[in-house]
């Protein structure tokens, strides 16, 4: 890991000490949107010093507003969500959403471990995407407003063993920290009382012009990878580690995203459109710049997870309305999912996802805004 994400993990630290000593909940308000699962559901309202909001939910602990400036100080929403529990519940499952125990893709629903054989749900085909359909972006989870400086919420979940098919009792949290330079910084941690496997991601859509504002064709993008994970015909990857060199997916260098998402390329024909896991190269600070030139707006990523799923909305198809009666149309937003390889419990040459009892499953990324 390259020695800034180092200094990234220890700043998430400090941060998280001081949520703990300080004593100001004044950046974040918090009110019922409802009752699910008996439990109730919250929205909560994070202020940064600049007055800038984003708005999280304990159901599938989503963000699911994101207020920010464009470079003539225009603020607009530039991420997918709803204005009601009830369109919420209704609505596309996955905006916004954590999603676990495993996210993406597990082939033909199976994998071993300790030549055990598990089987999880089949929501994606023959394959298991998100976790299943009651997977982690679907449930309810504890939460906690934390004290200090800047605006933070800790969301928990206990995945009790066996749950979608997963072994082992998962203890989840992730803190969301929302600081004063526009950044939402997302700690994930996990621990298991049974070997099992863990990836964790959160699933934002993003449109730089204010979401619902028309397509994202636009959007410049440069992402730090040299290779990325060829899929086969139901998105599983094959096994290969493909070089971007010479290819539609060589974003190690400014590209817009609809400069060559059409061309005749398998993988693009394949995915409809980008739907790819890429092999980051963690050898800088962030690892994807995405620009939008209208609205001067930028979202850098940043984290210490070795791969990064590009998703440009091809399923995306007007069906979901969100806030405000804004229609989501197709390409109309993108995903950056970090994490681990699809199907990685199944190709033991990927980065392993197993984690055991007595290990900690620690993760961090960073969603940065930011004007040019």
């Amino acid at each position: 890991m390259k020695k800034s994400k180092f200094v990234l993990l220890i700043l998430v630290a400090v941060i998280f000490y001081a949520c703990n000593q300080s004593k100001n909940k004044e950046m974040v308000k918090k009110e019922i949107l409802g009752t699910h699962q008996g439990k109730e559901v919250y929205l909560l309202t994070l202020t940064n010093t600049a007055g800038n909001v984003i708005k999280l939910t304990n159901f599938g602990a989503k963000i699911n507003f994101i207020e920010v400036p464009d470079k003539n100080g225009k603020k607009e929403n530039v991420t997918f969500g709803y204005d009601t529990f009830e369109k919420i519940l209704a609505g596309d499952k996955y905006f916004g959403s954590v999603v676990g125990r495993y996210a993406n893709r597990i082939a033909n629903a199976k994998f071993t471990i300790d030549s055990v054989e598990y089987n999880t749900p089949k929501n994606d085909g023959s394959n298991t995407l998100h976790g299943g359909p009651n997977g982690w972006h679907s449930v309810v989870w504890t939460t906690e407003v934390l004290e200090g400086a800047v605006a933070a919420v800790k969301f928990s979940y206990i995945s009790p063993d066996m749950e979608e098919g997963f072994p082992g009792t998962v203890n989840a949290e992730v803190i969301y920290t929302w600081t004063d330079e526009n950044e939402i910084i997302m700690g994930y941690k996990c621990t298991t009382d049974k070997n099992t496997v863990v990836n964790v991601t959160n699933h934002a859509y993003f449109n730089l012009k204010g979401a619902g504002n028309g397509d994202i064709l636009d959007h410049e993008v440069v992402l730090k990878a040299s290779a990325f994970t060829p899929v086969d015909s139901v998105m599983i990857p094959t096994g290969e580690i493909r070089p971007v060199a010479g290819t539609p997916f060589d974003f190690t260098t400014p590209h817009r995203i609809g400069e060559r998402i059409a061309e005749n390329y398998d993988q693009l024909i394949l995915g409809l459109g980008y739907d790819h896991n890429y092999v980051l190269d963690n050898t800088e600070d962030v690892d994807v710049t995405v620009y939008e030139p209208s609205s001067g707006r930028v979202l850098e990523v940043i984290t210490n997870e070795p791969g990064m799923q590009f998703y440009t909305g091809n399923f995306l198809n007007g069906s979901e309305t969100g806030h405000g009666g804004i229609v989501y149309n197709y390409r109309s937003g993108f995903c950056l999912e970090s994490g681990h390889y699809p199907d990685s419990p199944n190709h033991p040459e990927f980065p392993t996802t197993i984690l055991n009892p007595g290990e900690v499953y620690e993760t961090t990324t960073i969603y940065r805004f930011s004007v040019r």
